[in-house]
């Protein structure tokens, strides 16, 4: 994933003491102007790398072959990128600054006596100190993005993704872990009031991954918050095909006209995906409040259809992977 292993944004005091005692170390190790002239190119190497490895650890969020638009909506929905790119974009102007200065005070520092080449150090380290200052809340924000982003769930945007929808309790968590060679696994993501479910199949070779999103795809659109809305655009980018299910007994607690009523938001949210209504509780027949004109019914309990509503999602995905010699 590719925010995992952003490093840690220092503070702007962590980085001016690391500069500033590395300086010392390195004037120790000279004599006279040879002293000053180390300190002030340690002192500003420091400050400007490691202020332009913060930004450079960072994707370009402008290229899609750096951030898959997936990843891209939910960074947004997260930290919004907008403020991100504003504050990586000053920290680069920072590093190049801190350039700058050594540039500008080196020569100073060559051709005078000591106690004049320590007092012109002394007014650029002020000046470094100064610069790295001014960005100081730019790096608080770029560590918060990260420590948001880093921890995300593990999807990965390339592989065929079916996205599974519907009010809770109508048996898609079941679904997932039961096509699913393993349990679903469950991450939290910060926008859910519950974790993602995340599930892998293979199917003639190829591997799909299957995704349940409680807290988002759950209610109807005018029910979530911004950055929800959000989130379920970013999912737009990720599902190649959705099963909405529908439970027609009404167990679940909530009636089937409002769970139509969701379904058709979803489709309307999906308009470019495929999108399958699925009655689940077949094996109910008799407590159901109505018949469903659905495209597939199934009992994910007793297992019937189950498989053929998977098949039916894989061929409307209709993934065919890329040969390495296809380029």
């Amino acid at each position: 994933m590719i925010f995992e292993d952003l490093p840690t944004t220092p503070t702007s005091e962590e980085l001016i003491d690391k500069a500033f005692s590395r300086a010392a170390r390195a004037g120790n190790a000279q004599w006279g102007l040879d002293a000053q002239q180390s300190m002030l190119q340690t002192a500003a190497n420091i400050i400007s790398d490691n202020l332009e490895n913060v930004v450079t650890a960072w994707p370009d969020f402008e290229y899609e072959d750096e951030v898959h638009p997936f990843y891209y909506e939910l960074a947004d929905a997260i930290v919004d990128v907008d403020r991100l790119r504003q504050s990586l974009s000053e920290v680069m102007w920072a590093s190049r600054k801190a350039r700058e200065i050594h540039e500008e005070y080196q020569p100073r520092l060559r051709k005078t006596d000591v106690d004049t080449a320590r007092k012109h150090r002394k007014q650029a380290f002020a000046r470094l100190a100064d610069i790295v200052e001014q960005v100081d809340d730019e790096l608080l924000y770029i560590n918060r993005a990260r420590n948001d982003l880093r921890d995300l769930p593990e999807i990965d945007p390339e592989e065929p993704t079916i996205v599974v929808a519907g009010y809770p309790n109508v048996g898609k968590s079941s679904f997932v872990n039961d096509v699913t060679n393993a349990r679903g696994e469950t991450a939290s993501y910060p926008f859910t009031t519950k974790g993602i479910g995340l599930g892998h199949f293979e199917h003639d070779h190829i591997r799909y991954q299957i995704v349940d999103t409680p807290g988002l795809l759950d209610r109807k659109p005018d029910e979530r918050n911004e950055i929800e809305s959000q989130a379920v655009s970013a999912l737009e980018h990720l599902g190649d095909c959705v099963l909405v299910l529908l439970d027609p007994s009404g167990e679940c607690g909530y009636p089937l006209e409002s769970q139509l009523e969701l379904r058709d938001a979803i489709e309307a949210q999906f308009e470019e995906e495929p999108v399958f209504t699925v009655a689940n509780k077949v094996d109910r027949r008799d407590r159901w409040t109505a018949d469903v004109d659905a495209d597939y019914e199934m009992s994910v309990e007793t297992g019937e259809n189950v498989q053929a509503v998977l098949e039916a999602a894989v061929e409307a995905i209709d993934y065919e992977p890329q040969l390495p010699f296809e380029g």
